[in-house]
């Protein structure tokens, strides 16, 4: 092959690949820009069904927090603030550093407190007093969330793609795969338990999927998309939670906003947008106590309740009532 072809041949694969690039930034750019357009048509139209009633701030930025027996429990980078619903600092304990998330389990024999950490989760009293730690069963795990029934601990894994059950004393009772396969970009594995039925998200397929306590798979729900009941961007939803009827709330991140879907996947309303929740691409971590949302930001919980003269759609509503037919309890005794 003379000198000539050969230049010719690089200029081409060059050219080609500039080409490329160049589509797939278009590509990129023009999603976001319908992404940001979406957001500011809606912004000025939006009315969300809650209104902030208080806040307090906690004493650094909140990893993670949960609510029990009218506590609230925000893990901090070095400790666990616990304050009253109405944001009165009670105590603090101090923990180790590298937490991923935290549940406070109300079970016959007290308040146990679960610390979730990349490979081991720590067990607390209601005191503060460290009573355990359960190492992860496989070498490379990389758990991100936790939740808890009567009887068990399920846990999520991003490394291993796949869910531990664990009895409660820490011994391991399966592991549960996906049938359509886990994708967890960016630690986006969110676990919760509604009435014994397990969700979590399946933020890569831009879907949540529901089990029962045997680990057996019963469905699940979702579509990509940037318009109000989908999941935009590579991996939504970021966090889970049941609302205060039992329904699903979600929380998203680059434009953060927060929707409920009924138990058969059924969408219901968005409940919060970005410019409510106060800006930014990071996903909002909330949780219910009654019908209050507690919404976690940086070092402030935000609390809302529901507005009087901003009722909540007719097609939420709908949903609470949804659950007899709902082909997500299919199986579920």
């Amino acid at each position: 092959m003379n000198k000539t072809l050969k230049i010719a041949l690089n200029v081409l694969v060059f050219v080609l690949i500039a080409g490329f690039g160049y589509y797939m930034v278009r590509s990129i750019t023009s999603e976001e820009k319908m992404i940001l357009s979406d957001a500011e048509n809606t912004e000025n139209t939006f009315v969300s069904p809650y209104k902030k009633i208080n806040s307090f701030d906690a004493a650094s930025d909140i990893i993670c927090f949960d609510i029990c027996k009218n506590t609230i429990y925000a893990a901090l980078s070095d400790r666990v603030s616990i304050f009253d619903l109405s944001g009165n600092h009670q105590r603090d304990f101090e923990i180790e550093p590298n937490i991923r998330d935290m549940v406070v389990d109300y079970g016959d024999t007290g308040t146990m407190i679960y610390l979730l950490y990349p490979a081991r989760i720590d067990l607390y009293s209601f005191d503060g007093e460290k009573q355990g730690e359960w190492e992860a069963c496989s070498h490379n795990s990389d758990y991100c969330s936790l939740t808890t029934t009567k009887d068990y601990v399920f846990v999520s894994d991003a490394e291993n793609k796949l869910i531990w059950q664990y009895d409660k004393q820490g011994r391991l009772v399966r592991f549960i795969k996906s049938p359509e396969g886990f994708i967890i970009p960016n630690y986006s594995f969110d676990i919760i338990n509604i009435n014994d039925t397990i969700y979590c998200s399946n933020s890569g397929r831009h879907k949540i999927e529901s089990y029962t306590l045997d680990g057996e798979f019963i469905a699940s729900f979702g579509t990509s998309g940037a318009q109000a009941g989908s999941f935009a961007g590579c991996c939504n939803p970021v966090y889970l939670e049941k609302s205060f009827n039992g329904n699903i709330l979600t929380s998203e991140k680059g434009n953060p906003r927060i929707s409920c879907y009924g138990k058969d996947g059924k969408f219901c309303a968005v409940l919060f947008n970005s410019k409510t929740l106060g800006g930014g691409t990071a996903a909002y971590e909330m949780h219910v106590s009654g019908e209050n949302i507690y919404i976690a930001g940086k070092k402030t919980i935000v609390v809302f309740g529901r507005d009087g003269a901003r009722p909540v759609s007719t097609v939420e509503k709908s949903c609470a009532g949804c659950e007899k037919e709902c082909p997500l309890r299919k199986g579920v005794k």
